[in-house]
């Protein structure tokens, strides 16, 4: 008996320790961790650190909040100088080239082209025009410094590398350097040599600088449009229910809408889609040796020279613009709203004082002859100048009403296709033509002068 219950008791000692090593290893309980009370959150400290950003022209944007102390909300609320924004625009006015060495950084192929430059380039050949550009281009600046949405875009603040006045040694011809990039102007109509519109861009004009009086009685295509909106705007002066400011806005708008129909009426102006001309500044227009509209230039882009005329003045912060078709021509896929050059790689050396009066329709010949001529009063350049052909088909001719014949008529052949036509036909691209550079979105272009 004390064997069997000394057998039972050891049975339930090592069943107990069995139990409790088994609780311990697989069933106990989870050690509990604290969570600490969460404490009120405080809004962030302004602590001034920079933020920077970009602007979507291009502008860098340096941001930064400065608290000051100040009296009971009540009293700062009507405090208009308690809660200010300071706006401050730092812009780098670029220097311009100078040498030839430098206006071959950008344009290697210029020396070659016009060897006689070298010899033109003196010790000081910078054009107070220079610095006038920029000291307008500031002024636009602070004039839309509150209006972040108008402020000149990065790109368009730095459009001119340099501009030089230059004088032949020998022959004493004067001529005007400016190294740029190229936006594109597609202004300007004509109604006796196309008859129908190429298009009415954004901001476009039917008018250009360059103008002579019709030779034809045929409408401007662009007139009909004109009037309608002269018509709409005087209708709408007429309301009563017009209000003082806004028939205010109307009488100007009428005005310029008015001689604007009578300007289409009387004349002709060059097409920015077939003829080759540039846009120069206002205010290189002025002076006595100033750039007139109708002076002969030279456009200078990779291994091509290409004659043009001065054709449109442009607003006074902008440089580096020419007529679609010499965009064209630079790279066939350029539009009013793509750039063919983006850099600073083009130059613009216009002769001031050789527009030839009256002015009439665009004489390409002509134009490659001047343009010749002039060349080589600067010493010459190493190839031909590039030779611009007519696109503008010619005007149809009258035919007379075919006479009524007994004849069947004679159906079409299933296989027969109307050809389609077209406002005016585009050059292919030249296999000779420079290699074409990427695209670059053009800015909106701005107003343009009314000389």
């Amino acid at each position: 008996m004390l064997v069997l219950f000394g057998a039972l008791f050891a049975a339930i000692i090592y069943r107990w320790i069995s139990l409790e090593r088994w609780q311990h290893e697989h069933g106990a309980p989870l050690e509990v961790i604290a969570t600490p009370t969460p404490t009120p959150t405080r809004p962030p400290v302004i602590t001034g650190k920079l933020d920077t950003g970009k602007l979507f022209n291009g502008i860098t944007l340096h941001s930064t909040v400065e608290p000051l102390p100040g009296a009971d909300a009540t009293t700062e609320r009507v405090d208009p100088n308690s809660y200010v924004l300071d706006l401050k625009l730092q812009a780098r006015v670029p220097s311009p080239n100078r040498t030839i060495d430098e206006l071959a950084k950008v344009s290697p192929q210029l020396p070659a082209l016009l060897p006689g430059l070298a010899g033109m380039v003196t010790a000081d050949p910078v054009s107070p025009l220079y610095a006038q550009v920029y000291d307008t281009k500031l002024r636009v600046l602070r004039e839309n410094l509150v209006r972040l949405d108008q402020l000149l875009s990065r790109h368009n603040f730095f459009d001119c590398q340099t501009v030089l006045q230059l004088q032949h040694p020998q022959t004493h011809r004067k001529a005007l350097l400016l190294q740029a990039d190229m936006d594109v102007d597609a202004d300007g109509s004509d109604a006796d040599r196309m008859p129908i519109g190429t298009g009415a861009p954004t901001n476009f004009k039917p008018s250009t600088s360059y103008r002579w009086p019709k030779k034809t009685g045929a409408p401007n295509p662009y007139l009909a449009g004109t009037e309608e909106k002269l018509k709409r705007a005087e209708d709408e002066y007429a309301l009563k229910t017009t209000t003082p400011e806004r028939k205010r806005d109307l009488r100007s708008a009428i005005a310029q809408l008015r001689a604007e129909v009578l300007t289409l009426k009387k004349f002709s102006f060059l097409i920015g889609a077939t003829d080759p001309y540039v846009v120069v500044p206002s205010a290189f227009t002025q002076g006595k040796d100033g750039v007139k509209v109708g002076d002969y230039v030279l456009v200078v882009f990779g291994d091509a020279i290409y004659p043009a005329i001065v054709g449109d003045i442009g607003p006074n912060d902008k440089v580096g613009e020419a007529s679609l078709r010499i965009a064209r021509q630079i790279n066939p896929l350029s539009t009013p709203y793509n750039r063919p050059v983006s850099d600073l790689k083009v130059t613009y050396l216009i002769f001031p004082g050789t527009a030839e009066k009256p002015f009439g329709p665009p004489n390409l010949d002509k134009l490659q002859m001047r343009c010749g001529a002039l060349v080589k009063e600067i010493g010459g350049a190493s190839l031909p100048l590039f030779h611009w052909e007519n696109i503008i088909p010619p005007s149809p001719t009258p035919t007379p009403p075919p006479a009524v014949s007994p004849s069947p008529v004679i159906s079409p052949s299933p296989s027969m296709s109307p050809s389609p036509t077209f406002a005016f036909p585009i050059p292919s691209p030249a296999g000779s033509l420079p290699e074409s550079p990427t695209l670059a979105p053009t800015s909106s272009p701005l107003a343009k002068p009314t000389p």
